[in-house]
């Protein structure tokens, strides 16, 4: 299925950019493209519509912490949201994105298309577990897309967020039933914001979250 131009103008009412981001914003949908056919990078269904549903729904969490300059992207799959955030980081002076995936085809089309994009961004072609660690205290902003449950996501990044930083997770319908289930676990300083793309979304803004004592 190709790419609706339409939508183009639609996501980006919904989020606007500069001239030179959403340049680069094009090639980067247009390489998706090109891969998709092999490497299967996102759904087929949702490639019509690529600049509301992957495009707009990335470039929103951006907006929600526009002056962070480290960030850190787990799962990172066909690239969002963390190549189009690099990509946004692109024009921001000592900004920054570190991209996890452990698929090795998917970490191939991120190095190539960060490559083209001009976008500041080191793909670790790794489990999460295994590298999680290393970005304590280091980073501003860890985002997770469509990865985990919100108790494995802030299994992960517990150390993150004691440490300072912000967790932007988006989230479906079913937000209010992870959150109660976390709290089980977990005591969690969060906010939500509507998601601009999809009306049943919402993004999850943690700030802390400690493990409640007996756990």
């Amino acid at each position: 299925m190709a790419v609706d131009n339409s939508d183009r103008a639609r996501a980006l009412r919904l989020t606007p950019v500069s001239r030179e981001t959403e340049e680069r914003l094009a090639v980067l949908v247009a390489e998706l493209e090109r891969w998709q056919v092999a490497k299967n990078l996102v759904s087929s269904a949702t490639l019509a519509d690529v600049w509301t549903r992957h495009i707009a729904d990335s470039l929103q969490l951006f907006d929600l912490a526009p002056d962070a300059a480290k960030w850190l992207d787990l799962g990172s799959g066909g690239g969002f949201p963390g190549l189009v955030i690099g990509i946004c980081l692109a024009e921001r002076s000592g900004g920054h994105i570190h991209l996890v995936e452990s698929n090795s085809r998917k970490c191939a089309f991120l190095r190539h298309a960060a490559r083209l994009t001009g976008a500041p961004v080191t793909v670790h072609a790794a489990r999460i577990d295994d590298v999680i660690g290393d970005f304590t205290g280091c980073v501003d902003v860890v985002t997770a897309r469509a990865l985990a449950p919100l108790p494995q996501l802030l299994d992960w990044c517990k150390e993150l967020l004691r440490t300072g930083t912000l967790g932007l997770f988006p989230k479906g319908q079913h937000l209010d039933a992870e959150l109660t289930d976390s709290s089980r676990y977990w005591k969690i300083q969060a906010s939500t914001v509507s998601s601009v793309t999809d009306g049943a979304a919402r993004i999850l803004m943690v700030r802390a979250a400690e493990k409640q004592a007996d756990q």
